[in-house]
């Protein structure tokens, strides 16, 4: 075999070894990556969920960073056991006296507020089919204000209105 070939070989397998264990390297690395449990909504395989998950932040409140979720339709800021959790797909409230608009540059959306007595807040929009729930536990609200609610509007604006807070 010509020279030439020999050093081409031995070059090429040397690349595949250091291609091969790069992988190695990574693999462990994309392992430790986190993610956040999640339980998909009834309706999460509605296509019109497709563009809202899409065109969601990747940073809530300055410094929630979006993180991993195991489930379809949903997304997640911050650590496990202490992030803001956003499922599409969730059954669409009624009418309800804790309908609030939420003005932001990206334009208006109607949320159903509700506090749990554990300090949870949970956002569902209203009048938009699929519905949207963003969930913020206590963990959060101790060092952030829920007004980043607002920052979801472009994305959640994705699912046209059908009816308005009263």
């Amino acid at each position: 075999m010509p020279r030439v070939l020999r050093r081409a070989r031995a070059l090429m397998s040397s690349r595949a070894a250091r291609t091969a264990a790069l992988g190695v390297l990574v693999l462990p690395l994309a392992a430790c990556a986190t993610t956040i449990g999640a339980t998909p909504a009834e309706d999460a395989a509605n296509p019109d969920c497709a563009p809202v998950m899409l065109a969601l932040p990747d940073v809530l409140a300055g410094d929630l960073d979006k993180a991993k979720t195991n489930a379809q339709a949903t997304a997640a800021w911050g650590e496990p056991g202490a992030a803001v959790t956003l499922r599409c797909g969730v059954t669409p409230p009624g009418p309800s006296p804790d309908c609030q608009r939420v003005e932001s540059p990206a334009g208006a959306v109607d949320w159903i507020v509700e506090a749990g007595k554990d300090g949870t807040w949970r956002f569902t929009t209203y009048g938009r089919e699929p519905a949207v729930e963003v969930v913020v536990p206590p963990s959060v609200t101790e060092s952030h204000s829920t007004s980043f609610i607002g920052d979801l509007a472009q994305a959640v604006s994705n699912v046209p209105p059908t009816a308005q807070c009263t």
